[in-house]
């Protein structure tokens, strides 16, 4: 996959582009990449995606951006497996948000990526103070020959309409099943194994300490995912919190026990963990003994839940 960070750099011939932020690639995101993959087939044209960076909501209304769900790899690597050949990931400053709709149209759309075809989510609006939609789009794309089609909401279990939003309320609450159904794949977490205070291993229980890259955190408790650095998916069970055993005012930590797994060495590897399953809360233990049968009994809860689950495919 070719990317940019400007269209005045993108050397391409034609594309057929989706528009949209694409943060989380969703369900809602893949229906788009779909169907712009097969316009690009019909226009004879490479499978483009647009989106912005950083995330207009940072440079427009700071106090108000989201966590992201996918680093920047991470949304290139979803993009990439799902069939993008071209990725424009436009250099988002007020300058930018400043033109006016069809200044974005000729220099974008037209003279950057030569688009022969072009699909948008059906709440999608462009240009400076949000004056474009989709109905001036289709207009300059007639007078162009240029199809537009525009993607109806996709949804998840009990027909909940797929967003980023949705999936960020879901991972802040825990509820990873939920947010599953949104992304078509378990919410994960990228970072890089750091060394921590080895209590886990004292204990019995070897756990990777990941320092997260990924932004959006999810709630403190016990989970049931796996993790992957690099050598495949390896069942695992997770822990998001404090270690509140250990004394009152610690920092979060991710800590994952690869299960079934005997000397390992991840220090310094960057790895992907998947939080498929969220087991309980994080609790206190009176003492070590009973936290490490407290942990035991979460390895085999997730090990057994885990044995009657695929793990995911790999980005």
């Amino acid at each position: 996959m070719r990317r940019y960070s400007h269209h005045e750099a993108v050397e391409v011939d034609a594309t057929a582009v989706a528009i949209g932020n694409f943060d989380g690639v969703h369900l809602g995101h893949r229906a788009l990449i779909e169907r712009t993959r097969g316009l690009a087939a019909q226009v004879g044209g490479a499978t483009a995606v647009l989106t912005f960076d950083p995330h207009p909501v940072r440079v427009l209304a700071p106090s108000k951006a989201p966590p992201l769900i996918t680093t920047d790899d991470d949304k290139a690597a979803l993009l990439e497996g799902a069939g993008v050949e071209v990725l424009l990931a436009q250099r988002f400053d007020r300058a930018f948000a400043a033109l006016d709709p069809m200044t974005f149209i000729e220099r974008v759309l037209w003279s950057g990526l030569r688009a022969r075809a072009i699909v948008v989510g059906y709440d999608f609006r462009f240009g400076a103070q949000r004056a474009g939609d989709v109905e001036m789009l289709r207009t300059a794309g007639a007078a162009r020959g240029v199809t537009v089609e525009v993607i109806e909401p996709q949804t998840g279990r009990g027909d909940e309409v797929a967003s980023s939003s949705r999936v960020r309320r879901y991972v802040l609450a825990g509820e990873m099943e939920a947010a599953e159904s949104l992304l078509g794949r378990p919410f994960h977490v990228t970072g890089v194994v750091v060394h921590g205070h080895r209590r886990g291993h004292g204990l019995g229980f070897p756990t990777a300490n990941i320092e997260a890259e990924t932004e959006l955190a999810p709630a403190v408790g016990i989970y049931a995912g796996w993790l992957d650095w690099g050598e495949g998916r390896r069942a695992a069970v997770v822990s998001v919190g404090h270690n509140p055993s250990f004394g009152a005012g610690a920092p979060r930590t991710i800590e994952a026990h690869v299960i079934d797994a005997q000397g390992l060495d991840l220090y310094g590897k960057r790895c992907r963990l998947w939080l498929a399953r969220r087991q309980r809360d994080e609790e206190t233990f009176a003492d070590l003994e009973a936290l490490k049968a407290a942990i035991g009994r979460d390895r085999d809860i997730a090990r057994a839940w885990l044995a009657e689950r695929h793990p995911p495919d790999a980005l």
